[in-house]
């Protein structure tokens, strides 16, 4: 028995297969192609490019392909009234045809739900009382209460005020010469940097703000060290996330929190949250997603599947 999951985002087209003890056998993505400099795609070009990928990407093993039992694709951004982007179609209707074709179910659910599954995967872990999760990426930036059900609840507690994380990071990478999407760049660029650039991180309540810190870094751009300029954007997107999980626990007296989407794959911003909020004074038990189920993918739609669909749920998860 195996379980494909189908995910097309706005920057990444991809496809995941887990087996029926919740392993990862075989897996494929691909980014799509941004022109140097630019700072996104429409969502039309975004849609051709998933097209034009499938055909790449989806070469599944002989031994997979006749054994699937279920396919669980991305439909739409996140569970709310009106949520909707282009991109998402080629995926669903890639995956409608896989399971009509093979007379299997598809499961449609957002791609929130993937990236909350991914990360719940990949940390093998399965909580049974409500949590919060902190959902940071180009398109979301988002701290959530959620219940793991069949349906996942997921209630939105604060959100960026303006632009996302992942918006912050790519504005200023690209600012700096660097390819989008800028986050694995960036990061680089940062290492060994002192730490001499500081920028405001603006936070109300639950709410995050960073177009402020980034009008501030494109200011410095030219004069700082590129370098220290991206470790300030690290360090300024940390001290946001743990003012805002601190707002959250205390609203809600939860303090375990499972951390996804593209931008909590960075190593300094996980390390600057442990520091922050994992002692003894604080409590907080922090459950980061892998980096490989961090970013944008399909896996956490082959784990919906599998969840469902399959016999032997176990809490198998591969970091």
């Amino acid at each position: 028995m195996y379980f494909l999951g189908i995910d097309t985002s706005n920057y990444t087209t991809s496809a995941a297969v887990l087996d029926n003890r919740g392993q990862l056998v075989w897996e494929k993505r691909r980014l799509l192609d941004v022109p140097a400099g630019k700072r996104g795609l429409r969502q039309a070009e975004a849609f051709f490019q998933h097209v034009r990928h499938f055909p790449e990407i989806f070469q599944l093993p002989e031994d997979i392909a006749g054994q699937l039992t279920a396919v669980a694709v991305s439909t739409r951004p996140r569970d709310a009234e009106g949520s909707y982007m282009p991109v998402f179609t080629a995926g669903t209707s890639f995956a409608r045809v896989v399971a009509r074709s093979l007379t299997i179910p598809c499961l449609e659910c957002s791609h929130q739900q993937n990236h909350l599954a991914a990360g719940l995967w990949s940390a093998g872990w399965w909580p049974r009382e409500p949590f919060l999760a902190l959902h940071l990426s180009g398109g979301t930036s988002e701290v959530l209460a959620v219940e793991w059900d069949e349906p996942p609840r997921i209630k939105v507690l604060g959100e960026t005020r303006d632009i996302n994380a992942g918006q912050f990071i790519d504005g200023v990478g690209v600012a700096l010469g660097l390819p989008f999407p800028a986050g694995p760049s960036l990061e680089e660029l940062a290492q060994g940097a002192a730490g001499s650039v500081r920028l405001p991180s603006p936070v109300r309540g639950m709410e995050m703000s960073f177009s402020g810190p980034l009008s501030a870094a494109l200011r410095l751009v030219g004069e700082a060290d590129p370098r220290e300029l991206a470790r300030g954007v690290e360090d300024c997107i940390a001290k946001a996330v743990e003012k805002v999980l601190l707002a959250a626990g205390q609203a809600t007296g939860c303090r375990d929190v499972l951390l996804v989407g593209g931008v909590t794959a960075n190593a300094r911003i996980r390390q600057r949250l442990r520091l922050r909020l994992e002692h003894k004074a604080v409590g907080f038990s922090l459950h980061f997603a892998s980096p490989q189920a961090a970013r944008d993918g399909a896996i956490g739609c082959a784990v919906l599947a599998w969840r469902k669909y399959g016999t032997s749920k176990t809490n198998a998860g591969k970091k």
